[in-house]
């Protein structure tokens, strides 16, 4: 049985997505989900699908293997962002190498790095008149959103859109798309 953990700072809309559809999974299952936020809601929705929940300090996220020995403690097999918006420690990158998966709300390398997350990119997109926009799901590196692609889901950009329809589609996109690419990676 693989073991996933969750990193997320948010709602956890995108982490609950993927504990439901792995909940009867027979391959793979979330055990962990790890915040940066104690009042974040990920953790409740964690909560109420049985899954352990750590939250973590700044000073404790970037310690020199504190992290990667909660992980390896717990067994944990991959490593997946769901609105995570600390950079990822190297000493995680490095003992996870191709096993930390990000989610980002554009199709990259536009519309990415520090600071482009949530209505960010999607103000961005429209402001820069794209016709499209979608996510990226990706390998996680030493840089914000620049570790290899694994894959990308578009939707239209409408002419009549604002940053809360587009951001709409978006997660429309990343409920449907995220967790069967995190199956297919396992």
């Amino acid at each position: 049985m693989k073991r996933i953990a969750i990193f997320a700072s948010g709602s956890g809309t995108n982490a609950e997505a993927i504990m439901k559809y792995f909940e009867l999974h027979h391959g793979a299952q979330v055990t962990l989900l790890v915040s940066n936020k104690a009042g974040a809601g990920a953790l409740q929705r964690a909560i109420n699908h049985g899954v352990e929940t750590m939250v973590v300090t700044r000073e404790q996220f970037f310690a020199p293997n504190s992290i990667v020995d909660e992980l390896k403690v717990r067994g944990i097999d991959l490593v997946v962002l769901g609105g995570f918006l600390w950079l990822i420690p190297v000493a995680l990158i490095k003992a996870y190498p191709n096993r930390i998966v990000n989610i980002h709300p554009s199709l990259l390398p536009k519309f990415g790095g520090k600071g482009m997350y949530g209505h960010h990119v999607h103000e961005a997109v429209l402001a820069a008149g794209e016709k499209e926009s979608g996510i990226t799901i990706h390998y996680v590196n030493e840089h914000f959103d620049e570790g290899a692609h694994i894959a990308q889901f578009k939707c239209e950009v409408k002419p009549d859109d604002t940053p809360d329809t587009l951001a709409a589609r978006i997660h429309m996109l990343e409920h449907a798309h995220f967790a069967p690419t995190i199956e297919n990676i396992l």
